[in-house]
């Protein structure tokens, strides 16, 4: 259903597609430059709700739910495609919208490997990418350096079965509480911004919504998982979100070689605590912190070095006759749109001029 509480200026319909039925956020004019907004896991348009509303509207703005999210249709996401079911269904929808090539794709942390992934399948059709402290090009764990070799031939420690349960719990009971394990609102607080930002209490309640408007289960979030022999056990299932970005079926390393080659601008927080070159959310990073029992030793399997990973692809990227820019953002966490969010639409509004 179309939501009816959004911000002045920002509008909120269905479209359907013949892949999926889509719950779009949208402003500006229909005529104007097209700019889509790509949200995260465990997020929905809600995070860019605020974006939308501030963009000049002589843009078309537009920030769709994607599958298993949000106002979206929920559908089983083909992990074995990688992030393919997401940037198939946005094609689909950016067809059925009819919108006037290129357009630009600016794509926040999972929302970021479906922008890179978007790309290298369709790349005459973007203008430019704006990745905000996107997935590594390598995907989510189980990586052990710059060139992505796995730590196991099976990827274990990447995938669905490394996800929190109490998380996976409180996501599906719809939690809003902050004194339960596992709760949303405190991976919100904590996580998803720098603990020091204070967030305006309404939109909070908009962004844990968000949060909340995550399908769960082996078809979507986190995904399958597999027995694994190698450490910590678990391996990558083919059915899932967290399985698609998995190292296992995710690769975005194709961008290097697309032509043309859109200009990439790269904003990142340096606070940020989910994608990063010791991420909280890694077990690589939890084992070294003695949070997971029978760690193999960073020989074996080191943090994932997510940040390095990207820069060493965009550096490919550039040498092979692309450009792009790492913007460093002090102070700031996972979100930036939502944390310096005036900062944020400079350095859009850069790109775009």
């Amino acid at each position: 259903m179309p939501r009816d509480d959004t911000l002045s200026g920002v509008d909120s319909r269905l479209v359907s597609t013949d892949r999926l039925e889509t719950h779009v956020l949208e402003s500006g004019d229909r005529d104007g430059q097209p700019i889509a907004f790509l949200h995260g896991n465990v997020s929905s348009s809600r995070f860019w709700e605020d974006s939308l509303a501030a963009l000049d509207d002589e843009y078309y703005a537009l920030a769709p739910d994607l599958r298993g999210y949000g106002d979206s249709e929920t559908k089983s996401v083909d992990a074995t495609q990688g992030l393919g079911d997401f940037s198939a269904d946005l094609a689909a929808l950016l067809e059925e919208l009819e919108l006037e090539a290129p357009i630009t794709l600016v794509g926040w942390s999972n929302g970021g490997g479906v922008a890179m992934d978007y790309t290298i399948s369709a790349p005459g059709l973007v203008d430019a990418l704006v990745l905000v402290n996107p997935l590594s090009p390598y995907g989510f764990g189980g990586t052990k350096d710059v060139d992505g070799t796995p730590c196991f031939p099976d990827y274990a420690g990447s995938g669905g079965g490394v996800a929190t349960d109490d998380f996976v719990d409180a996501l599906a009971d719809r939690v809003r509480e902050d004194d339960v394990p596992g709760a949303p609102r405190t991976v919100l607080r904590s996580f998803y911004v720098d603990p020091t930002y204070d967030f305006d209490p309404a939109r909070e309640e908009s962004y844990l919504s968000g949060m909340l408007d995550t399908a769960t289960g082996e078809g979507n979030y986190p995904g399958s998982a597999v027995e694994s022999e190698h450490w910590p056990g678990v391996a990558p299932g083919e059915t899932g979100v967290n399985n698609a970005i998995s190292p296992k079926y995710c690769d975005l390393t194709g961008l290097v070689e697309i032509e043309p080659k859109p200009p990439i601008r790269w904003l990142r927080g340096a606070n940020d605590a989910i994608i990063s070159n010791e991420s909280l959310f890694d077990v690589g990073t939890l084992g070294r912190m003695d949070e997971l029992p029978g760690w193999p030793g960073d020989d074996v399997f080191p943090p994932q070095p997510m940040v390095d990973q990207t820069r060493a692809v965009l550096k490919s990227y550039a040498d092979a006759g692309g450009e792009y820019d790492e913007v460093v953002l002090q102070g700031v966490g996972h979100t930036p749109h939502v944390e310096v969010p005036g900062e944020f639409r400079n350095q859009l509004a850069a790109v775009l001029e």
